[in-house]
């Protein structure tokens, strides 16, 4: 599996252990930035690169996922989400991480750097890159609700 990885500077200590952690677990990460600290970075940039190049990758026919990294994830969810086709999840514990693959087939989890020991946010961000979508018909109705809301702007129900 691919794994696109983005952060703001918040999130670069986290952001580098999960680059080299996740590539000697055998996925393939590409780093969408930045590559130096600074604590004036513009993370929106960085994340909707990592969330666009997932969009591209499953159009392709490759199984990739997003994490962008933050002090909260907040915001870089918030970026991320921004991306047609993005599911972007803030995950803060592994059911939220596993929940939001499972129910919502959200393909970019957002975890904030400052919020966890990075420990913890590996297992989190593990659970969530291991999970699969559940596929139930009623979580699938529902995201597709949320897709054509944002492919046409209408409500259905």
């Amino acid at each position: 599996m691919r794994v696109h990885l983005a952060t703001d500077h918040a999130g670069m200590e986290l952001s580098a252990h999960l680059l080299e952690h996740l590539t000697r677990t055998g996925y393939d990460v590409v780093d969408h930035g930045p590559r130096d600290y600074d604590p004036e970075d513009d993370y929106p940039s960085f994340c909707i690169n990592a969330a666009l190049a997932v969009v591209a990758d499953r159009s392709a026919g490759t199984d990739a996922l997003g994490i962008v990294l933050g002090g909260s994830g907040n915001g870089e969810q918030i970026a991320a989400n921004k991306v047609r086709g993005v599911r972007a999840a803030l995950a803060w514990n592994l059911d939220t991480a596993r929940l939001a693959r499972q129910h919502n087939d959200a393909n970019v989890v957002a975890v904030g750097g400052r919020q966890h020991p990075v420990g913890e946010a590996t297992e989190i961000i593990e659970a969530f890159l291991a999970e699969p979508f559940s596929g139930a018909e009623r979580h699938a109705r529902r995201i597709g609700k949320i897709a054509a809301y944002e492919t046409n702007g209408t409500i259905d129900g």
